[in-house]
């Protein structure tokens, strides 16, 4: 629920697009090389998903920046706690 919340979180930032993906297939929407050609930044959320992704996508995040925002998968959707640590971690590599 850490993508969905963080879609939801910063989709109302001006000028923001966020689309919350998950790195497995059977996540509710799994991330594709377009949406990696699209992004200009990918955030994930462990370090499995960093790797994940930086050898499924390799020539795909040439010029992108990749980063582990490190919040474990222990929260529920739009949890406040998530909410406030999403909040606090993405500024640092998106500007809002």
């Amino acid at each position: 629920m850490r993508s969905p919340t963080g879609e939801e979180v910063f989709s109302a930032y001006e000028g923001v697009q966020a689309i919350g993906c998950g790195t497995n297939s059977d996540a509710e929407t799994p991330l594709s090389g377009d949406l990696v050609e699209w992004a200009d930044v990918i955030l994930v959320m462990e370090k499995t998903h960093k790797n994940k992704v930086s050898k499924k996508y390799k020539d795909l995040l040439k010029g992108k920046r990749l980063v582990c925002l490190d919040i474990p998968d222990i929260y529920d959707c739009m949890q406040p706690e998530l909410v406030k640590l999403l909040k606090a971690r993405v500024p640092k590599y998106v500007q809002l």
